[in-house]
């Protein structure tokens, strides 16, 4: 095993060096090592981490745990004259033209969700979402617990981002109802990118041929019902959006999706936002699911920012959801489970296209250690998408008369 995990770490240094180009070899060197042993530890715990290299490698492990921890470090905490830091936003723009190159289509969808570690740390994270998983981008960590506006850190990710996306692309952003505001809107539509945002149910709109607001849930006052159309959202002056409100509402759900949009109600489907549900999974990736990220004893803000581009992004997780993806998209069609028949028809087509069996991270997991008993060529996958969701239409709710307006 350990020539084995050697040779790999020869091959995915080659491959880090080519995606980030701006790290100095040592930088490169250290963030090939730590995520190809978190992706054989399961964990992002340096300790976890530094145990099995120095097995696998046959290395004294303080040394290699030492190594592993001064990757994430200020560079005036490190030893030596000419020690860097990682500069975490400079891995933003190659981290997704990694994902460009190897994505098959001009389609892209982009999640902004936050979580939270505890007490510790408040995460926002900007993700690219792909076969029931997402794989963070761009990211702020912020110590939890403290009043912050976050207003700054959405704009400066989403404009940091935009370089890495070429011409042409048609790039989606979702975002659930806690992180509507108009400023969000705006920015997404001068990036020449499409807002997909989810609004509360107690706002009004004006549709375009209407002198009245109505109330949103007028527009689908029922389940099994739906209505799209162009016009203007909220009242108030200060907070209005021209814009086209996508509203629908299916069985066995609680709340109706409500989301605003700048494309036409023809080119686009109020489906589309269940691709927003990815992030969930993302998540728990870090977490409890994948690095065990809650077992951390970090608390510094910015040590765990640098620590997240071999955590959760750089490597790890798309490294092994390329991999994964790759082998779902060859899989059968026998291979997926059936979606429950009992569900009502709109409910089991709306809310995905296929249950999966095992996660694509789980898949390209297993697929690496099985190249490495094998001692076969290091796995790496291309990002193959699946169509965007959609459902049959839903009936068309009847307005009221102007009189009966809000």
């Amino acid at each position: 095993m350990s020539r084995q995990i050697a040779v790999y770490h020869q091959e995915w240094t080659v491959r880090v060096q080519e995606a980030f180009p701006h790290l100095s070899k040592p930088q490169a060197h250290v963030l090939a090592l730590f995520s190809l042993g978190m992706v054989f530890a399961r964990s992002c715990a340096v300790s976890a981490v530094a145990a099995f290299l120095a097995v696998a490698l046959a290395r004294q492990r303080n040394t290699v745990r030492q190594q592993l921890r001064e990757w994430g470090w200020e560079a005036e905490a490190k030893a030596g004259e000419q020690r860097r830091e990682i500069v975490v936003e400079d891995c933003f723009v190659p981290l997704l033209c990694w994902i460009i190159s190897r994505w098959q289509g001009t389609q892209l969808a982009l999640v902004l969700d936050a979580t939270t570690l505890g007490d510790r740390f408040a995460v926002l994270a900007i993700s690219v979402v792909y076969r029931g998983c997402a794989i963070p981008v761009a990211w702020t960590i912020l110590q939890a617990g403290t009043k912050h506006a976050w207003r700054r850190e959405w704009l400066r990710m989403l404009r940091l981002l935009q370089p890495a996306v070429p011409a042409g692309w048609t790039v989606l952003v979702l975002a659930d109802r806690g992180l509507y505001a108009r400023w969000l809107f705006g920015r997404i539509v001068r990036l020449g990118w499409h807002p997909f945002l989810r609004i509360n149910n107690r706002g009004t709109f004006r549709p375009k041929e209407k002198a009245h607001f109505f109330p949103l849930l007028t527009f689908v006052p029922t389940t099994d019902t739906s209505w799209c159309g162009e016009g203007t959202a909220f009242k108030t002056a200060q907070v209005q959006l021209s814009c086209t409100l996508l509203a629908r509402w299916d069985e066995g759900h609680t709340d109706p999706w409500l989301i605003l949009t700048d494309l036409s109600p023809q080119s686009c489907d109020p489906c589309w936002y269940g691709l927003r549900m990815g992030i969930e999974r993302g998540f728990k990736l870090t977490k409890r699911g994948g690095w065990q990220w809650q077992a951390t004893r970090m608390t510094n803000p910015e040590r765990a920012a640098r620590l997240w581009v071999v955590v959760v992004v750089a490597v790890a997780t798309l490294w092994l959801v390329s991999v994964g993806g790759e082998a779902e998209a060859s899989a059968p069609e026998s291979a997926f489970v059936p979606l429950d028949a009992s569900l009502p028809t709109q409910t089991r087509q709306r809310r995905a296209t296929r249950l999966r069996p095992v996660a694509i991270f789980h898949q390209g997991l297993i697929r690496l250690i099985l190249a490495m008993l094998d001692h076969a060529p290091l796995p790496f996958g291309h990002f193959l998408p699946e169509p965007w969701p959609s459902a049959p239409p839903l009936p068309t709710a009847f307005l009221p008369k102007e009189g009966a307006a809000s």
